[in-house]
């Protein structure tokens, strides 16, 4: 690029990271008097390009002076608040849009430096963050002290015992890695918290579909239940929507499994996400169907979620446990019985927890067995749970409100037992 162009092209990225920011800030103090908004769209923009300028001038005056530019603005900045504070007499005045304009100074000179779509991207972050103050202060105050506590005590374990823990085999086969092991742990937490906190402070009153969709994702056994619960109470011709639930849940363990394989071992997804993929299908198709002959009356239900806090100690050192379990039996059966013992422990585990068969078969693909074992492996512990939750579902709520549930699952194991037997 011709470099006239080339600097033009840095200098309109830093004023366009500005005004980013600046036309949400801009549309916040919208209704404040013009002399009592600390900046509006104009400054950001202005200082989005004061960045952007200063950065471009390094080839001629050297790195350290964007260094004391940028401490310049700060204490410009400081300066304002300051007389912001004794102009209106108020201790409590936030720090949001003064933090928003060091951010806005930084990533014009980001821009500036040659990485702009890095810079709009953040910007655009920012922008998203600031305008959602009114949504993350009610998440804020629904979140109960105690989900607190329990995430900050394992966020604290994880973070000093990570570190310390040894990164390397133990026990027999050398099958136990105590730091793998733990960042397995953390790792199913986030996940079981993420979906924790959207059926809590998102999910809620949001109809059967939606929560069974957001349920998924922290525990889909869960979802099974409480669903059959709700189902129980109702008639028989209300089942359809609640067996369509579980259903939905079942479709994200299978998005969740592919996560969890993604980040431990991403080689075997080529053949695992032809059968996922086809079960994934096969459960909308479901879904679909039950939910266009479901009688309108129950579609907007709201059934309560029977959920645990995920992040709590005692239960992530239970999952830890079941995992280094899993593992050593896993390695075991293999050198005893052949890839036959591996099929036998994927069928039996999936009966309690997928994830850490899931977690345990993806590492053992990396040197110890082929991939399509691996996957093999997954399918069968994916079919095996699915089969569980439908047991469930029948248990609680009978068998004549369950037989759809019945046939439609046994489909959905079929097509992914065929595709695993002509694709992988």
């Amino acid at each position: 690029m011709d470099p006239e162009l080339d600097i033009v092209w840095k200098l309109l990225s830093s004023l366009g990271v500005g005004l980013l920011i600046g036309i949400e800030r801009g549309w916040y103090g919208r209704k404040e008097d013009e002399g009592d908004r600390v900046a509006g769209i104009r400054t950001f923009s202005l200082v989005g390009l004061l960045g952007g300028i200063w950065a471009s001038l390094i080839p001629y005056t050297g790195e350290w002076i964007l260094g004391v530019v940028f401490l310049a603005f700060t204490a410009l900045v400081i300066a304002s608040y300051i007389f912001e504070i004794k102009v209106h007499g108020n201790d409590d005045i936030g720090i949001t849009t003064e933090v928003g304009l060091l951010i806005t100074f930084s990533l014009g000179a980001w821009a500036a430096l040659g990485y702009q779509l890095e810079a709009l991207g953040s910007a655009v972050a920012v922008m998203t963050l600031l305008s959602m103050k009114p949504v993350l202060h009610r998440w804020l105050q629904k979140i109960d002290v105690e989900v607190i506590y329990a995430g900050i005590k394992l966020l604290v374990i994880s973070v000093i015992l990570l570190p310390l823990l040894p990164n390397q085999g133990y026990g027999p086969w050398d099958t136990l890695n105590p730091y793998w092991i733990w960042w397995m742990v953390v790792l199913i937490s986030g996940l079981s918290f993420l979906g924790y906190i959207m059926v809590k402070y998102v999910g809620e009153n949001r109809g059967t579909i939606l929560t069974a969709v957001i349920g998924g994702l922290a525990s889909s056994t869960a979802v099974t239940i409480s669903l059959a619960q709700f189902a129980k109470k109702h008639q028989k011709s209300a089942s359809k929507i609640f067996i369509a639930g579980v259903l939905v849940a079942s479709a994200i363990m299978f998005v969740r499994v592919v996560i969890e394989v993604s980040i431990v071992n991403p080689s075997i997804l080529h053949p695992l996400w032809i059968p996922l993929f086809t079960m994934f299908l096969l459960t909308l198709g479901c879904v679909f169907w039950l939910w266009k002959t479901s009688s309108s009356d129950h579609k907007d239900e709201n059934p309560n979620l029977d959920l645990s806090n995920p992040l709590q100690l005692p239960t992530a050192l239970k999952f830890g446990a079941l995992l280094a379990v899993i593992l050593v039996l896993a390695t075991a059966l293999r050198e005893w019985f052949g890839d036959e013992g591996i099929y036998l422990l994927a069928l039996l585990s999936g009966l309690m927890d997928v994830d850490a068969i899931t977690l345990s078969l993806s590492k053992m693909a990396q040197n110890e067995i082929t991939p399509a074992v691996a996957t093999l492996g997954i399918v069968i512990a994916v079919i095996s749970n699915t089969l569980v939750k439908a047991g469930f579902f029948i248990f609680i709520t009978g068998f004549n409100k369950s037989i759809e549930l019945l046939w439609m699952i046994l489909i959905i194991s079929a097509g992914g037992i065929l595709s695993v037997w002509l694709f992988v």
